[in-house]
């Protein structure tokens, strides 16, 4: 029984549901152990080559595996032990069902599972933070849909009328992450675990910013600021500095934050109006962040001296003060000036970590060392060892964003470079990564010194679960029914606080304002593609080479974008244009150049060249730190595939000619020959014409060669 009542005083005996609480808190533990040995694993990858050892362990592909076990298995789980912990408090009542708990956690965790199989496996619709293929991509929306039912069900049997500011993330975030994830997710699927995005090029660059910058506003801010304002307030005893700011908070930034995606897309070839456009609000969300931030701080005024003695108000204060670093730092680097400097560099490396583990890192632990005591009945077996971990972390946090601050910079002013003949200063892209490599090395240091804090972290809940008593009951709370609550006449937000249908759908109303104004004028792609710019679309051949070149992950270090910038232009030749991605499906404008950019490639180098880079790139260039890929030389090509995709291209609007389809593996067979034969009088002895290498031969050849100049 999960209450009771007690018909002559009025009260109901609420039982709360912690067991699935305690689940998803030792499930944040396991996956953030997870998120960051692989990451450690990435950062030494990028110091030492060497370490990708093979195929399903290369940074390609391990990269995304980092990026999608911290933001979803870590995050998500925390998220989920925070939800589940404070809104049967808040709005005292028990969840509205323990088997939607269940199924939620063991399908949140099957799903994780997946994705740890299936992306070092190569299967990555290559989209960043959405790299899970379709059947992953269905069973993630499924499982957020039981989680919604549940929250909203239990919105709907509170026992406490007002919805505190807390429960106003809550709603914001399941709400606007399913719209996120279903927009971005549509996809047309070819094969069990291949599909192709129905959005292409421009398209698609603007609805994957949409939903990645708002994957960071509503998976990553929304429901941790949810969480400060219950945790906070509830370590420090005191209620939170202003109701006032709250609201304005609140409202002020879910409505600015969907604006801003546009940002990672300033000084391409996206129209100049949506950059204007992103560069406003992302200005303006200085204002709610920081009000946030600072209604976060000042929760603890008369309490100052906790930071002194509590660990948990240590770390919970240190991560409202990284959101204030994390939040003041987003709005700069979307100044066009700015982000001409930062982008596609370490220095945006840096700023993302600031706020994993500064923001999202600190507060997750803050939780847990408050949690944990009170779910196990027990007392937190160290506050010693918990003082220890949080000035390990905080070390560790500054190592690596001081390094890869200094490392982007240094990257963004040497590419910049041109001197009084205007010449590029540094004309060899290589020559930018010897001078940044020694910082690499210190970027691992400050992962290996947040890691072992963590550690700490692992030893302390481990021995406080040791001494808990072995029965666990579930917290009570004593509720009285609304027949004996007194009445009050509300009015203005006070008011709608007791309306949580209403306020779910002006939530929702205020987020679709900035996504429809950002992505609907952009579906009309004729209004931004020049007709007279004619596109040829990849041969059959090439379409292997490309989805070869997405599965080996090679986007996360290569951009396709030649940006409106000089020097650019200088070292990669003319500025990239709409017309020249329009068929791209997923587009491949980067995020990161680890490497130069690819979107004048094709035919600078001869096939040769490729071939020994793919085999070892410092055969060709000595300080390279790129992984070898002597795999694609004994992979074979899947020609009986490629009829399949050409027709699902036709289909979505490629010019592709009733012949192209009928006879695609013919034709890709012939192209693949062609190469194979010239690699052969060139020295190779292997006969290629059926390996993987060749179709990404004939992929990066083409590119910058397809015409929309």
């Amino acid at each position: 029984m999960s209450s009771s009542n007690d018909t002559n005083s009025g009260v109901v005996l609420v039982k709360y549901n912690d067991k699935i609480v305690r689940m998803f808190t030792l499930a944040t533990i396991f996956w953030v152990t997870i998120a960051m040995l692989v990451g450690i694993i990435i950062a030494l990858q990028m110091a030492v080559p060497q370490l990708n050892i093979t195929g399903w362990l290369t940074f390609g592909r391990l990269r995304p595996l980092h990026t999608n076990a911290a933001i979803f298995a870590f995050a998500g789980n925390a998220i989920f032990a925070g939800i589940y912990h404070s809104t049967q408090r808040l709005l005292k009542t028990r969840m509205f069902s323990d088997g939607m708990g269940l199924l939620h956690f063991w399908g949140w965790q099957f799903i994780i599972a997946l994705a740890a199989i299936t992306l070092p496996l190569g299967l990555s619709q290559g989209k960043e933070f959405a790299e899970l293929e379709w059947p992953i991509d269905i069973a993630v929306v499924l499982i957020w849909v039981v989680f919604a039912i549940n929250f909203f069900g239990t919105l709907l049997k509170r026992n406490e009328k007002h919805l505190y500011v807390a429960i106003w993330f809550y709603i914001a975030t399941i709400v606007t992450v399913a719209l996120l994830y279903i927009v971005n997710a549509i996809s047309i699927p070819v094969s069990p675990f291949k599909s192709y995005i129905v959005f292409a090029g421009i398209q698609d660059a603007l609805v994957q910013w949409w939903f990645g910058h708002n994957a960071v506003a509503f998976f990553l801010t929304t429901p941790f600021l949810g969480l400060m304002y219950y945790y906070l307030p509830k370590a420090v005893n005191r209620p939170i500095y202003s109701y006032r700011l709250s609201v304005i908070h609140f409202w002020s930034l879910i409505f600015m934050y969907i604006w801003a995606g546009p940002h990672h897309l300033l000084n391409t070839a996206l129209p100049e109006w949506l950059q204007l456009l992103a560069t406003v609000f992302s200005i303006m969300l200085w204002a709610p962040s920081w009000g946030g931030a600072v209604n976060g701080i000042l929760t603890l005024r008369g309490a100052w001296h906790l930071l002194r003695t509590d660990p948990i108000i240590k770390f919970l204060v240190a991560a409202i003060t990284f959101y204030a670093m994390a939040t003041f730092e987003g709005p700069l680097l979307s100044i066009k000036a700015v982000n001409a400097l930062g982008h596609y560099t370490d220095w945006i490396v840096g700023h993302v970590h600031l706020g994993a583990l500064g923001w999202n890192g600190f507060l997750s632990f803050g939780m847990i060392y408050f949690i944990v005591p009170r779910l196990w009945k027990t007392e937190l077996y160290s506050k010693t060892l918990a003082n220890i971990h949080f000035w390990i972390g905080i070390l560790g946090i500054l190592f690596y964003y001081v390094s890869m601050l200094a490392a982007g910079i240094t990257q963004g002013l040497m590419l910049g470079a041109v001197d009084a003949n205007d010449r590029l200063v540094y004309p060899d892209f290589v020559e930018t990564v010897i001078r940044i490599f020694p910082l690499f090395l210190f970027r691992a240091l400050g992962g290996i010194l947040f890691l072992g804090g963590f550690i700490l972290l692992l030893y302390n809940v481990y021995k406080t679960i040791k001494q808990a008593p072995k029965e666990l009951p579930d917290d009570t709370v004593q509720v009285k029914t609304s027949s004996t609550a007194p009445v009050h006449v509300e009015h203005g937000h006070r008011k709608l606080e007791g309306m949580a249908a209403t306020f779910t759908i002006l939530a929702l109303i205020a987020i679709l304002v900035g996504s429809i104004i950002e992505i609907v004028p952009t579906l009309s792609i004729n209004k931004y593609v020049k007709t007279e710019k004619k596109v040829e679309p990849f041969t059959p051949l090439e379409l292997a080479g490309r989805d070869i070149y997405v599965k080996e992950g090679c986007f996360t270090c290569h951009s396709q974008m030649i940006r409106t910038l000089h020097s650019d232009e200088l070292r990669y030749g003319p500025r990239s244009t709409i017309e020249e991605s329009m068929y791209d499906r997923p587009f491949q404008w980067g995020s990161k150049r680890t490497g130069p950019d690819l979107a004048r490639l094709g035919k600078k180098y001869p096939d040769l060249w490729h071939y020994m880079h793919m085999e070892d790139p410092r055969a060709v260039i000595k300080e390279s730190i790129m992984p070898a890929y002597p795999w694609l030389i004994t992979s074979k090509i899947n020609f009986s595939s490629l009829g399949g995709k050409v027709s699902l291209f036709k289909k979505l609007g490629v010019p592709y000619s009733d012949e192209d389809l009928s006879n695609a593996d013919n034709h890709a067979k012939e192209q693949a020959k062609k190469i194979a034969e010239g690699l052969k009088k060139q020295g190779v002895k292997l006969d290629v014409s059926d390996r993987e290498i060749t179709a990404l031969i004939a992929y990066l050849q083409a590119l910058g060669q397809k015409g929309g100049e």
